[in-house]
């Protein structure tokens, strides 16, 4: 394996060189941080799929984006991949006591809370006490959804929670009842705001339910893209287009459609 992984770094090194490709060689963090993006999305697209051999490749290609970070880096002076082997390494072992220094039997839901109590005292030992708060730790950078999750997530952890899914849907309730005000001002700021509120108060409840919001609005929008091209073709087999009809037949049309995929 040692081997292997050497090959790679070796043929990123050699990618890099001032003799090597020219856009591997213009590239730095900044520029990078698109492409780790998209690799990540297309990793979890194959999952969804369950395209083994699909996964297999896209693994290579964020992989990839590890390799081209750390040869990045190590050109800078800052760290090597060895180093960040290193240290997800020593950080896995420390933040499994319950495997590695042989602790009693413990459940997941007490791991995920060992987890992040052992994050948090790093990160104070790190930054000095009194400069962490129970949420730090979600990227501002990460999807709002995924954001909304982790972060009630964390506040949970403190007690900070609403009892159960009932009192989410009330909250969920009032939130819709505050945008409905808005809308009916023209305050675009504060219709935003209340927007965001409504959002948030569903990813909660996603969490609530042990759903992923995000992976839930992602099988919706598949649904829509099967049920919206059907009803083009439908429209197309009728020699039209879908535009020559009015919303009530195109109404009629995504009803037809969704019952024709129901059980797809």
């Amino acid at each position: 394996m040692k081997t292997d992984i050497q090959k790679l770094v070796d043929i990123m090194a050699r990618l890099r060189q001032p003799d090597g490709c020219p856009w591997d060689r213009e590239q730095d963090h900044d520029t990078l941080k698109r492409f780790l993006v998209e690799e990540a999305y297309e990793v979890i697209e194959a999952v969804e799929n369950k395209d083994h051999e699909h996964l297999k490749e896209e693994l290579g290609d964020l992989l990839l984006q590890v390799i081209f970070h750390a040869q990045v880096a190590e050109e800078n002076g800052a760290f090597k991949l060895q180093d960040v082997i290193d240290g997800i390494s020593s950080k896995l072992i420390r933040r499994h006591p319950h495997v590695f220094d042989k602790a009693a039997g413990i459940t997941s839901k007490q791991v995920e809370v060992q987890w992040e109590s052992i994050k948090i005292n790093e990160k104070k030992r790190k930054e000095g006490e009194g400069k962490r708060s129970a949420i730090d730790g979600v990227p501002m950078a990460m999807p709002a959804t995924l954001q909304a999750v982790r972060l009630t997530e964390k506040a949970s952890r403190v007690g900070f929670d609403w009892p159960g899914v009932k009192e989410v849907m009330e909250k969920i309730d009032e939130e819709l009842e505050e945008l409905k005000v808005s809308i009916s001002g023209t305050k675009k700021e504060e219709i935003k705001h209340e927007l965001g509120d409504l959002l948030f108060a569903v990813c909660n409840l996603s969490r609530h339910l042990e759903m992923d919001p995000e992976e839930a609005h992602r099988a919706c929008l598949v649904r829509f893209r099967n049920r919206f091209k059907l009803m083009e073709k439908m429209a197309e087999e009728k020699g039209k287009k879908l535009s020559d009809y009015s919303l009530e037949e195109q109404d009629k049309l995504w009803d037809k459609a969704k019952e024709v995929l129901k059980d797809a």
